[in-house]
């Protein structure tokens, strides 16, 4: 069946949320008791952000997860009343709406509680945050050497009533290599240690947290109170290929097109930018109207897409707008018609030679990536 819609929409992005369910129904099933966090930062990785979150609520995700409070209140205005965490502030960062409207805020530093704290006073309600300690990625959280000064912060401004400190977490480097597990090993005590100093301070910590999709599925021993599943909400998995997961996940995301022109081109005639492929002989191609202005890496060499079931290899580089693949080829006698124009082209599938783990390969990236990346010149659909 055709997935692009009636009425004249040429590039579509479609999401099945039962697999978006599917997957976070398993992970719930796979880490329980610890619940959930389905994270949902960028569009839900390129998925849709307002569908992908109920989804993943009514599959079995309590908790969602963002970067920026901008994203958080989005799904506040779509009337997403669940647990929402936001962990990546700038000084702009409106953290008085975010308190007002029941964001936690993930806090790296002293000047991020201090904010909290004066947002709780402005707003006449506790922030709720949570407290990140860097236990080996270098990004945000405070250092080991800093906890202790954070955690005597944090218990003064939770005795004046500004503050909640409900939760701890950390982020973890290479979970998703077994050969770098001495690593993660490292992280897991260097966490142990905070949550343990600030429970010293008399903090509950009702929600420790350190799992990442790939820990969720090879790490029970970090699974604590809480997972956060990016990655394997989507159907995608962050282990190499020769590490088994404990289910299989369901890709949720496709993109489609129309191929929009077919025609000869003569032997010894080059295709698109740099001429880098050049006709061997006389070359039927199709034109396919989507391009790196639509998210695909210009980068990916040996790609094909799918016309009808069959395979057809993208020839030269990609350009902004359009590629062109070759229809000849050993699989076409088996069609029972040739391509024609309009016909639908599977540009990103959920298996195959086309998958997002193929164009990641193909790229030299990871499949975040590839559907991270993808424009809003394609119209969503869901089903």
């Amino acid at each position: 069946m055709s997935g692009i819609p009636a009425g004249g929409v040429e590039r579509t992005i479609h999401v099945r949320l039962d697999a978006i369910r599917e997957n976070v129904g398993r992970f719930a099933e796979l880490v329980s008791p610890a619940e959930v966090m389905a994270v949902v930062k960028a569009d839900a990785y390129g998925h849709g952000a307002i569908a992908v979150a109920r989804a993943a609520l009514e599959g079995g995700a309590s908790w969602l997860g963002v970067a920026h409070i901008a994203e958080a209140l989005a799904l506040r205005d779509a009337f997403i009343e669940a647990p929402l965490l936001a962990w990546l502030h700038t000084p702009h960062s409106p953290f008085e709406e975010a308190v007002a409207r029941r964001v936690r805020l993930g806090i790296s530093s002293r000047e991020e509680l201090d904010r909290a704290a004066r947002a709780a006073v402005v707003t006449r309600r506790r922030a709720t945050v949570h407290l990140k300690i860097d236990t080996g990625l270098g990004r945000n959280g405070s250092t080991p050497r800093g906890w202790h000064d954070l955690l005597v912060i944090a218990e003064q401004h939770e005795r004046r009533g500004t503050i909640r400190v409900e939760g701890v977490f950390s982020h973890l480097s290479v979970a998703e290599d077994p050969a770098r597990d001495t690593e993660t090993d490292c992280q897991r005590e260097a966490f142990d240690d905070a949550v343990a100093a600030a429970r010293e301070h008399g903090f509950g910590v009702r929600v420790a947290h350190l799992a990442n999709t790939a820990a969720a599925l090879r790490r029970p021993d970090l699974h604590y109170d809480m997972v956060r599943v990016g990655i394997g909400t989507y159907g995608l998995s962050p282990l190499p290929s020769s590490a088994a997961a404990p289910f299989t996940l369901q890709p949720a995301l496709s993109f489609r097109t129309v191929l929009s022109a077919i025609k000869v081109l003569p032997a010894g005639h080059g295709i698109s930018y740099g001429a880098r492929h050049t006709t061997s002989r006389p070359t039927r191609v199709g034109l396919v109207p989507v391009g790196y202005g639509d998210g695909l890496p210009r980068s990916a060499r040996g790609m094909s897409v799918t016309i009808g079931g069959v395979a057809h290899p993208i020839l030269g580089v990609i350009a902004m707008d359009q590629f062109v693949i070759g229809l000849d080829g050993e699989d076409e006698s088996s069609r029972p018609q040739p391509p024609r124009v309009g016909d639908e082209v599977v540009v990103i599938a959920h298996e195959g030679v086309n998958s997002a783990d193929a164009w990641a390969a193909a790229a030299g990236t990871i499949n975040y990536e590839i559907v991270t990346r993808l424009g809003m010149r394609a119209h969503r659909s869901y089903s």
